[in-house]
Parts: C-alpha cells; sequence; structure tokens
C-alpha cells in the first residue's frame, strides 16, 4: 500500500510522522516554515489515519514508511515523529541507518515499551467507552489526557476532528473484517457439513522476528517531552539518550503531549535549528 502523503520544496528532505490522536494535518503549522527553512518536506497518513484507508492483513507501519522513501526516491531524511510517530522513527532509523541522516522525537513511543499504571489506566477507559458505544466520549478522553493545559480552544476542536475521523474510519473497518470472518466461518460451516471443519489455526504472531535493537540507530537525536504528559512518554524521552549515543533531550515545562499542536511556534523553532545543525543530506551510493 502506498500511504497518502503531502511533498514540497527543494533540499534535504524532511518527513513528519503524526501522532494516533491526529493525522498528518497536526503538521499545518509547521509545514510551510520547513519549506522556506530549505527542505523538502513529506507528512503522511499511517492505515486508518487521514486519507490513508485501513488495512485488515497484517502490515508495519515503519517498513510502510520507509516504502514510501523508495517510492519518492528520498535517499536519505530526518525523520521528525510525534508520539507514535516517534516510534515509528526509531523502528525505520534502526532498520534502514543509513537512511536516516537524523531524528526529532515529540513525545515519543518506543519499541518494546511495556504500559505503566498511567497509560494502562487510560486504555482502559477508552475500551470501556468503545464498550458502551460512546465515540464521543471516547473523543473527548483523548482530547483531555494528550493536550496540555495552555492548549486553546482551537486546538482541541481540531484534534477532536482528526482523532473522530481515525475511530470512525478503524471501527467501521474491524466492523467490516468481523462481517466477513463470520460469513466465512458460515460457507465453511455449510462446506464441512454439520460436524464443522478444520480447525484454523491461530494467528503466529510470536513467531514475528523481534525489531532491530535501537543501538543500530546512526542518526542524531532530539528527544523532546512535555512536563504536562502522561509519565509514561516522560521517561520514555529521558531514557532515549542513554540508548542512543549523542542524544540529547529537553522537557517542556508547559507542554503535555502533544507541544507542536500547542506551542507551534516554539516547535517550529526547534525543528528547524535541529534540522540547520543536522542536515539530512544523501550519502554518496556504492559503486
Amino acid at each position: 500500500m502506498t500511504l497518502t502523503y503531502d511533498q514540497t520544496g527543494q533540499g534535504p528532505d524532511v518527513v513528519l510522522l503524526h501522532s494516533t490522536v491526529c493525522d498528518r494535518r497536526m503538521w499545518d503549522a509547521h509545514w510551510q516554515a520547513l519549506v522556506e527553512a530549505g527542505h523538502r518536506v513529506v507528512r503522511c497518513d499511517f492505515r486508518g489515519f487521514g486519507d490513508t484507508p485501513p488495512e485488515t492483513g497484517p502490515y508495519d507501519d515503519a517498513d510502510d514508511v520507509l516504502e514510501l522513501l523508495d517510492t519518492l526516491g528520498v535517499e536519505r531524511a530526518t525523520l521528525i515523529g510525534a508520539s507514535y510517530g516517534g516510534r515509528v522513527a526509531l523502528e525505520a532509523a534502526a532498520r534502514s541507518p543509513q537512511r536516516v541522516g537524523g531524528l526529532l522525537l515529540l513525545c515519543p513511543d518506543r519499541p518494546g515499551h511495556r504500559p505503566g499504571p498511567q497509560l494502562v489506566a487510560f486504555a482502559e477507559r477508552e475500551n470501556e467507552l468503545f464498550e458502551a458505544g460512546d465515540i464521543e466520549g471516547a473523543v473527548e478522553l483523548n482530547v483531555s489526557t494528550w493536550l496540555g493545559p495552555q492548549a486553546d480552544e482551537t486546538v482541541r476542536d481540531a484534534v477532536r476532528r482528526m482523532q473522530r475521523h481515525a475511530f470512525e474510519v478503524q471501527l467501521a473497518a474491524e466492523k467490516a473484517a468481523e462481517q466477513a470472518a463470520e460469513e466465512a466461518a458460515d460457507d465453511a460451516a455449510g462446506a464441512d457439513g454439520a460436524d464443522g471443519g478444520a480447525e484454523v489455526p491461530a494467528a503466529e504472531a510470536d513467531s514475528a522476528p523481534e525489531p532491530p535493537g535501537l543501538s543500530r540507530i546512526q542518526a542524531p537525536c532530539f528527544v523532546v517531552s512535555g512536563a504536562h504528559d502522561l509519565e509514561d512518554f516522560r521517561q520514555i524521552a529521558a531514557g532515549l539518550p542513554a540508548e542512543l549515543p549523542g542524544a540529547r533531550h529537553l522537557e517542556l515545562p508547559w507542554a503535555g503531549h502533544l507541544p507542536s499542536l500547542e506551542r507551534p511556534r516554539e516547535i517550529t523553532a526547534l525543528m528547524t535549528g535541529f534540522l540547520a545543525e543536522h542536515p539530512a543530506r544523501p550519502t554518496a551510493r556504492a559503486s
């Protein structure tokens, strides 16, 4: 699958990877400034977000991003990722270190993170709302959890729209997949008679290969956290410099989980400063 994307500008490549609370529209306030700073900028929607349709079969978001770079002829890029987009950036950089010239991670998740009490409580409450059919309640839970106290109502409305759209698309896809599975099971039962058919083996998710370790990452990394974020993400951000040589961490005292939406001008300044210091220029091709 080709991810839906926007691309414009000239210069070293920058790829923007969104949080799963949002979609590629979360970068609207940064888009033009990055182009004016002399970069070719790409932003994409992961599967099931924004304008990229969901996929019912197995897939991997980091592989999708690397495939998009291939499609666009991008040899080397700086990846800027928010939350889950930060996790995807880390995974892509670990799998293909030569393709990633820099990492700017905003309140990132990370591969292998085991949720702490705050994140577990959030997930349980969200699931309760889904079970009750209260999609609006789930949307409001995400808005109140992930935006810091300084986010204004315009920003909150934007997150509501993006999160609601993602829920609607993903829940519709899940319903269609369940219906298709039921129809397939009915067809199989009819074909095999009253005694039933052969047992269908469970998906072998545990047999999937382990993701490559973060120690393979070569790119300079700047990790940003928010003082009003959940403890899970503050700990991830503070801990990454110990795993990534040369990485540095900054905690923003005013920020929640989505600082690029809460104070876009300040985050744009962080972006352009990091990009000026670490332009992701293409490496020489092997002959």
